[in-house]
């Protein structure tokens, strides 16, 4: 049942911030005069539809896969009023990224609440505002069993966090590891919490260092928390991964040309390298199956903070996805409106569908040869 309710939630999520980003396309469409045919939230066969007052016919769809917006005269050449090709180079630029601006204040909103509650502390120097912020310590947490080890066969599960070690209170990661090696080879009170439920049990310490003597990765995070300056600290903080996002891919980018170079050359140190540089570009990657593959477990596993935050991120994710100039993308439409621009070339229906439709094949077969990559990560 656990794993049925994580699909569910992974797929609310999922479909909340595609619909958040449809939305920023739709509101701002309409507010340039363009015509909105159609609001799907989920992805079609049709289950239901009402036209609103407004004119929007609203649907909902039978796939849990996201959404859409339809406008009237959705192509640069169209030129009859209400049409989004009708409307001038600043309002599509708009009504481009208004789906950009979207998902991101949906980031920036999570964030700015989590800053309230308790934001987790993931960078060394995240953006705090002196003399309105507390950090809180969080229990000590399993963050990966060892098998067959101490842990495992006692019961403890992943996400459990430890109250009590060898009749000590645990604080911290360092503290438990201490107290994991003064009782080495004995069997032990623990004291976990799982699900805001306590449990006591006993647990037969290893004698040996080899997987650990109590099996178990450790993981401790800080929590922020702010009051006034909680707007100020989720904006600031969403403006930090942002950047983060950015600079990553670049790193990756330079990895993947730097490494396909190194490929080329006769020597086999230098395409030892290449090889791990293009490595680190598919460690870093990841598609549907690893944006799932994450979600999935948080919303079966994971606090409402974790939950929270990985919203958040995706959601960042998907507003930085959308800037790239990859065509069949946001930033990809623009960039091609732009690049006729200079030019001086009319970018008619044809030449807009065949330009979208290569973008759209290179973007699926990239998102394919990811999901592969995912996949074998799985396995």
């Amino acid at each position: 049942m656990g794993v049925i309710l994580g699909v569910i939630i992974g797929l609310l999520i999922l479909v909340f911030l595609v619909v958040a980003h449809e939305l920023g396309h739709a509101v701002i469409a309409r507010r340039n005069g363009v015509v909105v045919k159609e609001f799907g939230i989920g992805m079609p066969p049709r289950a239901w539809k009402k036209k609103l007052k407004n004119g929007v016919l609203l649907t909902l769809n039978w796939l849990p896969l996201g959404g859409f917006v339809s406008l009237k005269g959705e192509y640069d050449a169209a030129d009859k009023p209400g049409d989004y090709g009708a409307a001038t180079f600043w309002q599509k630029t708009r009504i481009l990224f208004a789906g950009v601006v979207a998902n991101w204040i949906v980031a920036a909103v999570l964030l700015s609440i989590l800053a309230v509650t308790g934001l987790p502390k993931v960078l060394s120097d995240q953006f705090t505002v002196a003399g309105d912020t507390t950090i809180v310590n969080q229990p000590v947490m399993i963050a990966g069993l060892t098998s067959g080890h101490a842990a495992e066969k006692a019961g403890i599960k992943t996400g459990d966090t430890i109250i009590r070690f060898a009749d000590q209170e645990v604080l911290t990661v360092d503290r438990m590891i201490e107290l994991s090696q003064q009782n080495k080879g004995k069997t032990i009170d623990v004291i976990y919490n799982r699900a805001g439920v306590e449990h006591n049990i006993k647990v037969a310490l290893g004698d040996s260092s080899e997987g650990g003597y109590f099996g178990a990765s450790l993981g401790q995070r800080d929590l922020i928390k702010a009051t006034w300056s909680a707007p100020i600290v989720g904006v600031a903080t969403t403006a930090q991964f942002t950047w983060l996002t950015l600079t990553s891919l670049g790193d990756m980018v330079s990895n993947l040309a730097s490494g396909l170079v190194l490929q080329l050359n006769p020597d086999s140190s230098v395409r030892q390298q290449a090889s791990a540089d293009l490595k680190s570009v598919g460690d870093g990657v990841s598609g549907p199956v690893g944006i799932l593959g994450t979600i999935f477990p948080a919303a079966q596993q994971a606090g409402l903070t974790q939950l929270v935050f990985l919203t958040a991120i995706i959601s960042l994710s998907l507003a930085v996805m959308n800037v790239l100039p990859i065509p069949a993308l946001d930033g990809g439409r623009w960039f091609t409106i732009v690049a006729f621009k200079l030019f001086k070339k009319k970018l008619t229906k044809k030449r807009e569908e065949k330009i979208q439709t290569i973008g759209f094949s290179i973007l699926m077969g990239l998102t394919l040869l990811v999901t592969i990559v995912d996949v074998s990560k799985l396995f």
